[in-house]
């Protein structure tokens, strides 16, 4: 954390100081900014949010316990020196344009916001925001290990994506940070845009535009409208890394040309600039291939992350390393090099008997579906089964049975020999499977059966892929059949 006193987070934040004492406002925040007491340390700064299900403010001596020196709230607590933003009920959002934040959110926006701008002025921080539909999480863990390679990075913890995760990243930079990666999901109109203002991006990302949030979003072509506000906060001179494969994030160019930035088109088809040739997946379905480019580029590179949609998270890598200087031969060296970090993401397990856990169930939509089902199915081995078994995808709206059953065909056409179902939100599936050809399909009502299903029937050879949307908590039954986690 950049040190700041009380005076001047009051300052940023249109807050006041409590108790309002010049010998309070002095005092300096040094350490940790958390919104979880139980995260606090010494010298740090706490923000009180208001939950669905529990009052931050309730926490404040909790974190005080900890070690922190003041807190964010909107009310007076004496339990801390704190500044406090006041509610205005009647406009809870600055803007039309962006969503309704409550104060603290604001406020903790702003916060970061001086931090970010102070880094910036101080080192010239290099920003990369990224979004997409899916993918989000696996590229930015990518695009860390990549650019540490020229210089101090900084990347968010798990999926710090949102109005409260952003901000916890940026308040952890520091006077030596070089590059920042900026992970940025939305549910809304304005959401991304919001982001943007908190960590301005000289160089942003967009995935791909799936189905993610269609019950929320309406149509593709919303939820595209909402990612492209990560192209148009570019400043005059940046750029929009895009996918060429998906035909509403390459017409983002428009939206970059406008703002005055530039574009490089990622992906396999032969119009991308930095493409991939002679793709190859191993046992493991780790992808290989010839990372091409302009001016002769070919570079071979060998992932360490399952699944071939990686190859399109790794292009977009690349072209943000070369534009900040990364030497091409350097570029292909660093993600072959690079791990898996985030847990639940194709996270692979070979068992000592003999079975394979493919545990993709961090979240799921109906295009990360697909890529998982396509990953499982090149995975298969000998005599082995491949064993989907899937829980409900979420926030699909008036879609959600037809997505679900086009997961079930998909499932069938690619030859999985077993569909386990997971759930009522996810039995469209099954019908769905069964009416494609589907060779098994089992039914089941909630991780408890699934996990009493799949101990009695797996077998030496097979692989099994859990995925689903978070809730339906696959991930920790794919934890339990893999004996990880805790």
């Amino acid at each position: 954390m950049i040190p700041l006193t009380l005076g001047e987070v009051a300052r940023l934040t249109g807050g006041r100081v409590h108790p309002g004492s010049s010998d309070r406002a002095a005092l300096r925040v040094t350490g940790p900014v958390v919104t979880d007491s139980r995260e606090a340390g010494p010298g740090g700064l706490y923000v009180a949010r208001r939950g669905e299900s529990a009052d931050g403010h309730d926490f404040v001596a909790a974190a005080a316990e900890r070690g922190a020196v003041a807190a964010l709230t909107n009310r007076p607590v004496d339990d801390l020196p704190c500044v406090v933003v006041d509610e205005d009920p009647a406009r809870l959002s600055p803007r039309p344009d962006r969503p309704p934040y409550d104060a603290v959110t604001r406020a903790f926006a702003a916060l970061a916001r001086e931090v970010h701008e102070r880094c910036a002025a101080h080192g010239g921080l290099r920003t990369v925001a990224i979004t997409g539909s899916s993918g989000k999480t696996s590229t930015k863990d990518l695009m860390a290990q990549v650019l540490v390679d020229l210089g101090p990075t900084l990347a968010p913890e798990a999926s710090y994506n949102s109005e409260v995760g952003l901000p916890l990243t940026v308040c952890r930079l520091t006077e030596d940070t070089a590059y920042l990666v900026a992970e940025m999901g939305a549910s809304g109109a304005g959401h991304i845009a919001h982001l943007t203002e908190v960590a301005p991006p000289q160089v942003s990302v967009v995935l791909n535009v799936g189905s993610a949030h269609l019950g929320e979003f309406g149509s593709r072509e919303a939820i595209g409208l909402a990612k492209s506000e990560i192209v148009a906060a570019l400043p005059e001179g940046g750029l929009a890394v895009l996918n060429a494969d998906d035909d509403v994030v390459s017409a983002m160019a428009d939206v970059a040309a406008g703002v005055g930035a530039r574009t490089v088109l990622v992906g396999l088809g032969a119009h991308a600039e930095v493409r991939a040739e002679q793709v190859r997946l191993d046992a493991l379905s780790r992808a290989s291939f010839v990372l091409t480019a302009p001016g002769g580029v070919a570079e071979p590179v060998t992932l360490q992350l399952a699944g071939e949609h990686q190859v399109g998270n790794a292009l977009a890598v690349a072209a943000v390393a070369a534009e900040w200087g990364m030497p091409w031969r350097e570029v292909a060296a660093a993600l072959t090099a690079a791990a898996p970090r985030s847990r639940w993401r194709m996270e692979v397990t070979e068992r000592p008997d003999g079975v394979t856990v493919v545990n993709d169930a961090y979240n799921a939509n109906p295009e990360s579906m697909r890529a998982a089902l396509r990953a499982l199915a090149a995975m298969r081995r000998g005599e082995g089964r491949t064993v989907a078994a899937v829980g409900g995808m979420l926030e699909l709206g008036a879609d959600s049975d037809l997505e679900h059953e086009r997961v079930g065909a998909h499932a069938a056409e690619l030859g999985v020999d077993e569909l386990v179902v997971v759930g009522l939100v996810a039995r469209p599936a099954a019908t769905a499977y069964q009416a494609a050809g589907g060779t098994r399909v089992t039914t089941v009502a909630d991780r408890d059966e699934a996990r009493e299903h799949l101990q009695e029937t797996l077998r030496p050879g097979d692989v099994v892929l859990l995925k689903s949307s978070r809730d339906s908590g696959l991930r920790l039954l794919g934890d339990e059949l893999a004996g990880v986690g805790g």
